[in-house]
């Protein structure tokens, strides 16, 4: 519209001023912008009111077509699939908004609705089918005669919502529980997508259904949610904070540790069912589940999938064959039930013998998952592999899978599972009678070895295996021998071609015995009924005991230690012989010279300094002149006139012969002590971290390499029945001997001290990473021996070794474990009856301590027991202190040498009493290992520390006790607790006196405090 002026009048020149004309065009401008909009919206108000008229249109349409198909055929029920019956949901509707203003909602939002069928209820309603689009209709015509557009595709509706039910409230429960709930809510909210258009409602509704000690962490984050400080701002950020703070650390270990040790004890279904949950938890490739699947089948399914022409390849592939040929097992053993009902005794595998044959006819599905045919187990000892898990590299009995225990009915009797440990004979049925097995040592080993004493065996038999680690050299038999093993088997085609001689130590006595050398199953060797017609032992068959009588006299087994060695050499590698002065008698018996070591004795106080004469027998007398005549020869003794004497008396050795001593008891109470440290065996264990090979040598008569000083002599005075005497080396029994002796070998050792040598008193013990570097700090060790006039005895020396016995704890290159005589021992200990004899089981007990992972609370009981002023009562308190006691130690643990190349693992816990802490290291299996294990009470005004004070007590001991490990560590040291607030305290700005001092302390330490729940704590919290 063009602008035009409101009046024609004519206007002379020069009456209308210029501002008057401005005004004038500013007026028609806005005008015409004005009419420009209104033109534009009536243009948009037609287009809408077009769409509309269409869409209703279209509508009519439909309704007519279902009301004309509804009057020709009546109410009837869609054919095909049932549609999903749902419940309505209510919802709020939204505003109404008239035709024509702009809308966001398009009117094909929702799917157009049929009448509902007469036959179903009203609260519910069938989801109608789709209905096609229909064609345009010619009303819908533009008044042009232009055909209108197309109308809107349809909106894709939200899923109408199911009728499930929300899980319940989590309430903060750890581990698989925190999973489980998380994937139920998520797919709930999933399946109700239209209750949550944004992802604010669904973390809102997540977080509101938390309550207990989870609804005390959901709080902050509901208070948060939606603002720029919020840590949860999506779905995916709400897991990941979720499970960081409910689900279990530790998953994939302990999946790990459950998948190893899953087998199938019932359907295929069932196992398949429990294996996929756990490899859910794991990141292992197809191949290596795919073997973990097949190791843990039914001993028959796998026998029907190894004899397949055309093998599996995947997981799925294996899952479903095994599915398969499982089904049909049973379908089969169903159709053809066994006429006799009561199931037949298995084998026993732990004996490695098999007596029964399997059932003939149809081949049934044993309900025992681990039982092997005889022909699979012929076929697996063939080929060297073992007949539990199929795998090579190990024997039988050391096989780590273990018997799986299978459910054992009894007559209608509720079924019962045994708890079989993976060391335990797997028995069914009535419990079978032990074999009779006894433990030898040989000679140059420090590993006792477990042999079947067997009367119906004609010879003794050695197991291959056993000669190799022994390094026994195999002689050819003149003419093979055919032997028949204990299961039927013939070894090595029925033919025995070699034999050995080993020399071993039983009950105190030395012999020597040829064994044919062969398969013998589970046990190192086999003595036979020959072995038992020579030496005659007595047998004591209801205790299960061997012993042989000690007719001798005394004299003789004492004066055994003196007696000079055939072949001094014997048992020495030839690379040594130029030692051979250290391995010698000759320069033993001479006396050694003085050094600035020698041992001096100085007085205190005034005080008894003799004791009378101790009667003895006529064979310790004869043994005690024997004794005299030697050291007068040798010249380490003298007579004496001393005013001062001692008592001889004779003490019991461990290999059953005695030990000549003086009593010096009196001497020893006026005697200044030397506070010279003895080294602790825990830290001297601490040094053997990555040894591989090592030596042990026992120097023979330690002490006696030491000289008494001059002018002191007349103190070590000993008096006899033959008279009076004084010795001019240090003996045992002087209080200040241990110290002076470890001061002398600290000195002679002290470059080699922690690098390759460890040292207490008179044992030393050799470590090296190789053979190549062993060998070298072997000579540097004997060259000194020599240099220095001290000698070994051969027969007690170990070289080269990769298992060794030092200070009564087995040395290996992985670890550390018990010596099984000590086990043995603290097993056969009697019930005692009296203080001493509780003193007794305790001193004996803390040697062992170590092992032990709540050594002071088990023992706590006894302590008290053995106060002063307690009356003596045994109840039941003290006798389950005493049995905890002797469990604990006999499954006590391999403690596994420290990695410095590894990060360590501390954890941490305190109590009202005490505090508790786990030193560890992740090995090879991706696990956790103990390297130690400390308790300690609190004592004095710790007990009166809080809970917070008290729990960082617990690590500033663990760092205390840890220190040689702990301190310049490469790798950060992870510090678990299950206290939280002690996660931010190395962040503290703010510290008192007590806390700023434990701080400096901690400052050397390359450290992290990472918080566990308690229920993760288990270890830690079990010592406190």
């Amino acid at each position: 519209m063009e602008p035009t002026l409101l009046s024609t009048t004519s206007v002379e020149y020069g009456k209308v001023s210029l501002e008057q004309v401005t005004r004038l065009l500013l007026g028609l401008l806005g005008q015409v912008k004005r009419l420009e909009q209104e033109i534009a919206k009536i243009k948009e108000a037609g287009i809408k009111t077009q769409t509309n008229v269409k869409n209703i249109s279209q509508t009519v349409d439909v309704v007519k077509d279902g009301l004309r198909s509804l009057q020709s055929h009546g109410p009837c029920t869609p054919k095909g699939p049932q549609a999903k019956v749902v419940e309505e949901t209510p919802c709020p509707l939204p505003k109404a908004k008239p035709i024509g203003l702009a809308s966001g909602v398009p009117f094909w939002s929702e799917a157009p609705k049929v009448l509902p069928s007469l036959a179903q209820p009203t609260p519910r309603r069938v989801a109608p089918p789709q209905v096609p689009s229909p064609p345009p209709s010619p009303r819908l015509q533009s008044p042009i005669g232009t055909t209108a557009p197309p109308p809107p595709a349809p909106v894709a509706a939200y899923p109408a919502p199911v009728k499930v039910d929300h899980p319940d409230a989590y309430t903060g429960k750890i581990g698989s529980k925190a999973k489980q709930w998380l994937t139920w809510m998520l797919a709930w909210t999933r399946l109700n997508l239209r209750m949550f258009p944004t992802n604010q409602e669904v973390l809102s509704f997540l977080l509101m259904n938390m309550k207990d000690s989870a609804g005390a962490w959901a709080h902050p984050h509901l208070d948060q949610l939606g603002s720029h400080q919020a840590i949860i701002q999506t779905v995916e950020g709400f897991k990941l904070e979720f499970l960081a703070a409910f689900g279990n650390p530790d998953a994939t270990r302990a999946a790990e540790q459950k998948i190893t040790t899953l087998t199938q004890s019932s359907t295929c279904a069932d196992y398949i069912t429990k294996f996929r949950t756990l490899a859910m938890e794991l990141d292992w490739n197809d191949a290596a589940l795919r073997g973990q699947f097949a190791q843990g089948l039914h001993w028959e399914v796998s026998q029907q999938i190894a004899t397949r022409k055309h093998r599996p390849c995947t997981l799925l592939e294996l899952q479903n064959a095994a599915l398969v040929i499982d089904n049909a097992l049973r379908k089969e053993r169903a159709s053809h039930p066994p006429r006799d009902s009561k199931p037949s005794k298995p084998s026993n595998p732990a004996r490695g013998t098999s007596t029964s044959q399997p059932t003939t006819g149809s081949r049934k599905l044993s309900n025992n998952p681990n039982f092997v045919l005889e022909e699979e187990q012929n076929r697996r000892r063939a080929a060297g592999a073992c007949i539990k898990c199929r795998k090579m590299g190990h024997k039988f009995a050391e096989c780590r899978t273990g018997w799986k225990a299978t459910p054992i009915e009894d007559k209608g009797k509720a079924k019962e599972t045994a708890k079989i440990g993976k060391d335990s004979k797997y028995q069914l049925g009535k419990e079978i009678s032990p074999l009779f097995t006894i433990s030898i040592k040989p000679e140059k080993q420090a590993e006792h070895l477990e042999v079947l004493i067997d009367s119906g065996a004609t010879l003794s038999f050695l197991h291959p295996c056993t000669a190799k680690a022994l390094r026994l050299p195999l002689i050819d038999l003149p003419t093979p021998c055919t032997v028949t093993m204990l299961d039927g088997s013939n070894p090595q085609a029925g033919k025995i071609w070699k034999k050995a001689h080993l020399t071993f130590l039983i009950d105190g006595k030395r012999m020597t015995e040829t064994f044919l050398i062969c398969n013998t199953g589970t046990h190192a060797a086999i003595l036979g009924i020959k072995w038992l017609e020579t030496h005659n032992p007595k047998i004591d068959w209801s205790l299960q005991t061997l012993s042989f009588p000690h007719n001798l006299p005394e004299h003789v087994a004492i004066a055994k230690e003196e007696e000079a060695d055939p072949n001094p050499l014997e048992g020495v590698p030839s690379k040594y012989h130029q030692y051979a002065k250290v391995f010698g008698e000759e320069e033993f018996n001479k006396l050694p010279p003085h050094r600035h070591y020698d041992i001096g004795i100085e007085l205190t106080e005034e005080g008894p300094l003799n004791l009378p004469l101790y009667s003895m027998t006529d064979a310790k007398s004869i043994t005690l002149k024997d004794w005299l005549r030697d050291k007068l020869k040798a010249g380490k003794i003298r007579p004496s006139k001393s005013s001062i004497s001692s008592p001889v008396m004779f003490v019991p050795k461990k290999d059953g012969s005695r030990r000549l001593v003086v009593d010096y008891r009196c001497l020893n109470n006026r005697t200044q002590k030397n506070v010279y440290p003895l080294p602790h065996p825990d830290d001297l264990m601490a040094q053997l971290r990555g040894a591989k090979v090592f030596t042990k040598l026992d120097l023979q008569w330690g002490y006696n390499n030491v000289r008494v000083k001059e002018g002191d002599k007349w103190k070590t005075a000993f008096r006899t029945k033959y008279g009076l005497y004084e010795s001019l080396v240090m003996t045992f029994g002087l209080t200040n001997a241990p110290a002076a002796f470890q001061h002398f070998k600290n000195e002679l050792f002290k470059d080699l001290l922690d690098v390759c040598v460890i040292i207490y008193l008179d044992d030393i013990l050799i470590y090296s990473k190789d053979d190549a570097s062993h060998a070298q700090h072997v000579h540097e060790v004997l060259k000194r021996l020599m240099d220095n006039q001290l000698f070994c005895k051969a027969s007690k020396c170990t070289f080269h070794v990769t298992l060794v016995e030092y200070l009564g704890i087995i040395v290996l290159d992985k670890g550390f474990s018990l010596d099984k005589l000590k086990i043995q021992a603290v097993q056969e200990w009697p019930v005692p009856t009296k203080v001493k004899e509780v003193q007794s089981f305790l001193g004996f007990a803390n040697f062992l301590h170590w092992f032990v992972a709540n050594f002071s609370h088990l023992a706590r009981p006894l302590h008290n027991l053995v106060k002063k002023d307690t009356i003596w009562k045994w109840d039941t308190k003290e006798q389950e202190a005493f049995q905890g006691l002797k469990d604990a130690i006999t499954n006590a643990p391999v403690l596994c040498h420290a990695d410095p190349t590894k990060p360590y693992f501390l954890e941490t816990d305190a109590s009202g009493a005490a505090l508790g802490s786990i030193l560890s290291q992740r090995q090879e299996d991706s696990r956790l290992h103990p390297l130690g294990f400390l308790l300690e009470s609190f004592k004095g005004a710790e007990q009166n520390y809080d809970t917070h004070n008290k729990e960082l007590l617990a690590i500033i001991r663990s760092f205390e006790y840890w220190r040689i490990f702990l301190e310049g560590t490469a790798h950060p040291i992870t510090v678990f607790t299950n206290h939280r607030n002690l996660e931010y305290w190395k962040e503290s700005q703010m510290f008192n006196r007590r806390h700023a001092r434990w701080h400096l302390l901690l400052a050397g330490y390359n450290f992290q405090i990472v918080y566990r729940p308690g229920k993760q704590s288990g270890k830690p919290d079990a010592l406190s």
